[in-house]
């Protein structure tokens, strides 16, 4: 989080942990209101003016963030903050399942996620433009400038996201003749056709919930994600990682830009062949591998230029949570109602592992961090480990179902992706 380097603790005359505290709140909120969010999504007609409002709404509490006097104020809005956030990641993986097959969601989902990626990379940059030359101006510290330049800029692509967002196939449409819309539906219809779990029967109530909840590869895959993303919490220290070469803040912040500029190529390529090929698993293992990787190498050395090295073979792992939200979409993609919930229960679970990563860092931990990026070994071989467990089951249920359709001369219906 880059205003630390500049002041946010001080103003806000924070002490101990509760810089900690301020990063992991948001994802108390976060957990909390995705599942519901999607329930309510999947009865919308109109998902990209929910989808919308809520960055609209989100783009506000950021505004507010860069105006708070007290610890506790700035505790109160990133709670809301991550209540409202909740809606639109969840909500837009559930959306592209809605446009695109199986075997054609690995890209789509890269293309989404590399937006976290790019922030990652170019909020960086700005951040640092934003430190080094407004700083002071208008009675603002630097700091304040940067939640009042993101909150403007995200309410202005809120307002422009109205019109660009899509809706569901079976929502009249401006921009789609009615023959191309008759084919985005049919094309779902195929892709879902053997074993559908919705064919002919309503929607009721939250039975997609219930269905997802009392289905164990749900919790399975939940916790799986949570050891994932504890081993990526990383990304929301990187500044602070990329300041411990002994740089400025400004320096700091431009070297964050190049790993995650390299690891967004890299996912398009990784989830563009897990789509061809119909793997997962591999997909999944190879990036946390790397990442695994990236870590020994800053454990083991402070010298700068490897250091640095280290942080290009980290990025690489996040990788490994785009090729598992498709595999999410994939296992629960014969019904769509108890996909929207297991997605958004699935992502909600993961926050467990932002809540708790957020003390991975301490700064009594620098500048080395070696506890921490033991930590995350640790959780990206659990991660790794469970994945090739349900690899494992998934395969015995292809094996199981091809045996059946064999001896009871069967067409060949549906198979999970490995």
């Amino acid at each position: 989080m880059q205003p630390r380097l500049r002041g946010l603790e001080e103003d806000l005359n924070m002490k101990g942990n509760q810089f900690n505290t301020l990063i992991s709140i948001l994802y108390v909120g976060y957990m909390l209101m995705q599942a519901p969010s999607n329930i309510f999504l999947d009865r919308m007609k109109r998902p990209s003016l929910y989808l919308s409002s809520c960055m609209a709404i989100w783009g506000a509490i950021t505004l507010f963030t860069g105006v708070v006097r007290t610890y506790h104020a700035a505790l109160i809005l990133r709670f809301l903050l991550g209540f409202v956030e909740a809606a639109f990641f969840p909500g837009a993986v559930f959306l592209l399942s809605r446009w695109y097959k199986r075997n054609e969601l690995g890209l789509r989902t890269a293309l989404l996620t590399c937006g976290s990626s790019v922030s990652n990379a170019f909020s960086a940059l700005i951040a640092s433009g934003i430190l080094a030359g407004l700083d002071g101006t208008l009675g603002f510290t630097a700091w304040r400038w940067l939640f009042l330049v993101e909150g403007t800029l995200t309410i202005i692509v809120a307002v422009c996201a109205i019109w660009i967002l899509p809706d569901f196939p079976s929502t009249p449409s401006v921009w789609l003749s009615p023959d191309e819309q008759t084919l985005a539906k049919r094309r779902m219809e195929e892709d879902t056709a053997a074993g559908n779990e919705d064919k002919g029967k309503p929607i009721e109530g939250f039975s997609g919930l219930s269905e997802a909840l009392m289905d164990w590869k749900v919790w399975w895959l939940g916790v799986a994600l949570s050891f994932m993303i504890a081993s990526l919490s990383f990304g929301n220290f990187f500044p602070t990682l990329s300041a411990t070469m002994g740089y400025n803040a400004t320096i700091s912040l431009l070297f964050c830009a190049p790993p995650w500029i390299v690891g967004t190529a890299t996912s398009f390529f990784v989830a563009r062949h897990s789509d061809v090929t119909g793997d997962r698993f591999w997909h999944i293992t190879g990036p946390l591998a790397v990442g695994i990787v990236g870590f020994m190498i800053a454990m083991s050395t402070m010298n700068t230029a490897v250091r640095y090295l280290s942080l290009f073979f980290m990025t690489q792992s996040s990788v490994a949570y785009v090729v598992f939200l498709t595999w999410v979409l994939n296992t629960f993609s014969q019904s769509r109602s108890k996909r929207a919930a297991a997605i958004a229960f699935i992502n909600s679970m993961a926050t467990f592992g932002n809540i708790g990563s957020s003390y991975f860092w301490p700064s009594s931990w620098g500048p080395s961090y070696a506890n921490s990026y033991l930590i995350c070994i640790l959780t990206s071989t659990v991660s790794i480990a469970m994945c090739w467990a349900f690899r494992k089951h998934l395969s015995r249920c292809n094996e199981a179902a091809e045996a059946e359709e064999h001896a009871l001369g069967l067409p060949k219906g549906f198979r999970y992706l490995l």
